[in-house]
């Protein structure tokens, strides 16, 4: 017969967020997965011993809040934005309930850390500022079909990748012909790049000088030549503004979604909006495909197994 204490523990160890319980004595009694993977510590190392000063910062209703705007307070604990440390060294900002465990008494004897990633509830990221109420509105309707998406994936749906584009002269144009030009040549792109959609993808706008195509090729390669084949058509938009014709090309990020659970929408649009930035950096008409960790960078007249 299964035991009480090891069913509660499969049913912590089965949450998405990190949980531990601490011990009146400030002993880790309970680490579960999910806590883990936020950390870096597994529960072997923190066991019958107190948290790391790295981990300290998830004791925040203990220490009090430093700035009282950022906490509510209320029957189901303090909830705050924690900075604290992954065992290999990098910051990790949380949100974190720290919960009173008390006894019959009401004798405090304990500590419950719920928290996860402060990521998981940003907004999700979009391009620049100062949009019209057009973009707004091409923004809200994307960030419908991505989360529809995004779930499907997470249950074991289709391929889901993002390919966050930037047109290279939108800034420039924009001084030195006007707004009219701008939105005209922001235009002759989206007619351009649609020619190459497949046909269960969604392009539309997503920011003031930028679009997001919701894509659902099989792997990150194919994804990345898939977008090759986006900025070539790009350059191929014959635009022209009394009488000068003026050319175009686009920085393009290009991001396939993890299969391991461990990325939310908001990171995943992180990673392509960083590899955008990138394919900018780089002097625009390129294409970077994000990975987790770094970036392959290629300029889009190359060939997409060529990389810099």
């Amino acid at each position: 017969m299964i035991d009480r204490t090891e069913l509660l523990e499969a049913a912590f160890d089965s949450l998405p967020e990190g949980m531990g319980l601490i011990s009146g004595e400030d002993e880790v009694m309970f680490w579960n997965h999910a806590a883990q993977g936020i950390t870096g510590y597994p529960a072997l190392e923190l066991l019958g011993r107190q948290l790391p000063e790295c981990l300290e910062p998830l004791l925040v209703a203990r220490n009090g809040p430093e700035e009282p705007h950022s906490f509510a307070a209320g029957a189901k604990g303090w909830r705050s934005l924690a900075q604290m440390r992954h065992k290999l060294g990098h910051a990790v900002p949380v949100i974190v309930r720290d919960l009173a465990l008390c006894n019959g008494m009401g004798e405090r004897i304990g500590t419950a850390l719920i928290f996860h990633p402060a990521e998981s509830l940003d907004a999700l990221p979009h391009g620049g500022s100062g949009a019209d109420q057009v973009v707004a509105e091409s923004c809200a309707e994307l960030e419908e079909r991505l989360q529809t998406e995004f779930d499907d994936f997470a249950r074991g749906g289709s391929p889901l990748g993002v390919l966050w584009i930037s047109v290279d002269q939108a800034g420039e144009l924009r001084k030195t012909h006007g707004m009219a030009a701008c939105i005209a040549m922001l235009e002759k792109v989206r007619h351009a790049v649609a020619q190459g959609l497949r046909p269960a993808e969604e392009m539309g706008r997503w920011g003031e000088d930028e679009f997001l195509i919701v894509a659902h090729e099989r792997s990150a390669d194919m994804l990345a030549a898939h977008a090759q084949t986006l900025a070539g058509l790009t350059r191929t938009a014959d635009f022209r503004w009394w009488g000068d014709r003026i050319s175009i090309t686009a920085s393009i990020g290009a991001a396939q979604a993890r299969n391991d659970g461990a990325e939310s929408l908001a990171q995943l649009l992180r990673r392509a909006r960083q590899a955008m930035e990138t394919s900018s950096r780089n002097g625009g008409n390129r294409v970077t495909a994000a990975v987790l960790n770094s970036a392959a960078s290629f300029a889009a007249e190359d060939s997409p197994c060529s990389q810099s």
